[in-house]
Order: C-alpha cells, then structure tokens, then sequence
C-alpha cells in the first residue's frame, strides 16, 4: 500500500494512466476489496511495463485492448480515444465511478441484486472491481466472450436493467465513464483477472 501511495511516478510520460486497487468482483461493494492485488490502467503508444512491480509480483496478467466506446469522464479527462469499431471476439467493460457521498448507501443496496446477475451471466470470462479510494471511487472491470453477451446481461437482466434506468433519478453518481473495448492480447496467469473455471 505504501509503494501505492508514490506509485504515480511510474505513470509520467503516458497520456492517461491510474494505479488502482482491486476488489474481488463477487459484491463490488466497500467490503470487496483484495489488498493481495493491484492494477495498473494506461493509455499510451507504446507498450508499458513496471519492473520494480514486477520483482515482487507472484503472478500477473496483461491485457492489450482497443477503445471501441467510451462515454463520460474520469478525472475530468475522456482518457479513450474510441475507433467505434465493432468486434466479433472477446470485450471487455470498464465502468468507473465517484459516487455522490449521500447517495453512496441507496447505490450499495443495488449492487447485491446486479452481482447475483453477472455472476450467473452468460458469456462471463472475467470480472473483479477496481478502485482509487477505500470508498467512493469505484468502477468495475469484465471480460466478455463477445459483444452480443455483454449486451444482454446489461440491457435484458432485470436488476442490471432497473439499476440503469434508476441512475439520472437517483444521481449516484458525481462522475461516471462506460467504456467498451476490444481484447486483442491476454498474456500472463488470468486467474489474477478473477477468470471463471473451465473458461
């Protein structure tokens, strides 16, 4: 945590980049987190490595991705840069969040319903959470076998559906970003990435 705190040296030179912590993508609430594993989100031209990162790593995994969509801000900044390209293999999701301090509480009530739905969705590979701060500055992250399973557990599950209709009403969120991207590289051990058994 203490290498966390000065770890955004290592992002200089890139035009977008975050450290994050991580949660374990069964709740993708405050009691969620998995201080065993980080995560590193950047946007560049070239590849990125962190080697002193990488002597105290166990095990890790990379993802090379290409920005298809991409709505709203993260750090007053659109970081994507999206081709609106469609993919016929695998997606991933980012969504990323600061929520309204007063409104945290009502959006934690919901996730139990939406995390019972992802964890049973169709064409499911990946997912765990991610996040900035211990509460407040959270986003999710999972990989999908293609765009067509992605969208239907985001526009056909009954409480993923309901959450997304519920969001300008209730105004959770003080900013927010949704972001699709094509998966064009996964090296490395993806279990760190929460990879489902058997997939």
């Amino acid at each position: 945590m203490l290498r966390m705190a000065f770890a955004r040296r290592h992002l200089a030179g890139l035009r977008f980049g975050k450290f994050l912590g991580t949660g374990t993508g069964e709740t993708f609430g405050p009691g969620d987190s998995d201080l065993t594993r980080w995560a590193a989100i950047t946007v560049s031209d070239a590849p990125v490595r962190f080697p002193t990162w990488d002597k105290i790593a166990t095990s890790q995994a990379r993802i090379e991705l290409e920005p298809l969509i991409s709505r709203g801000t993260w750090s007053g900044r659109s970081p994507f840069a999206p081709t609106g390209r469609k993919s016929e293999g695998m997606v991933l999701a980012l969504t990323r969040a600061r929520l309204r301090p007063a409104r945290a509480l009502r959006f934690w009530r919901a996730v139990p319903g939406v995390a019972r739905e992802i964890a049973a969705a169709p064409g499911l590979l990946a997912r765990f959470g991610v996040g900035e701060a211990p509460i407040g500055w959270q986003g999710t992250v999972s990989v999908w076998r293609d765009a067509t399973d992605l969208t239907a557990f985001a526009y056909r599950q009954p409480e993923h559906r309901a959450a997304i209709a519920r969001t300008p009403a209730d105004r959770w969120y003080a900013e927010e970003l949704f972001a699709r991207f094509a998966v064009h590289d996964i090296s490395g051990d993806r279990t760190v990435l929460g990879w489902s058994a058997g997939r």
